[in-house]
């Protein structure tokens, strides 16, 4: 499943899409960074609630394909700004954490 078929299929709204063909492989669902930093793999679905600078930072560090920002967090001015240099894709949305979760579990079965 790429990014772009997961937008198509839940109505996420894509922030920022660096490359929406990027492949999803698995996710990974955290708020502590140095958390994230250790678990998440390449090709992640990152569900996260976090929203600073950091993120852009930890999601290049992990090669993650997506960021979903969950209960309906937008990253601050400069996250976007960050991603945008590492070309991330940024998604959003009001579901919950545990939603999201579950959504793109299903879809990745």
């Amino acid at each position: 499943m790429t990014v772009r078929n997961l937008i198509e299929r839940t109505g996420y709204e894509p922030l920022l899409l660096g490359d929406d063909t990027r492949e999803i492989t698995g996710g990974y669902a955290g708020d502590l960074l140095s958390w994230v930093m250790g678990r998440a793999e390449s090709g992640d679905c990152w569900v996260t609630i976090m929203s600073n600078v950091n993120v852009a930072a930890v999601g290049q560090l992990t090669d993650c394909a997506c960021i979903v920002f969950s209960e309906g967090v937008r990253p601050d001015e400069a996250a976007v700004n960050a991603a945008k240099t590492h070309g991330l894709n940024l998604l959003l949305t009001e579901k919950s954490t545990f939603e999201v979760c579950a959504e793109v579990g299903a879809m990745l079965k």
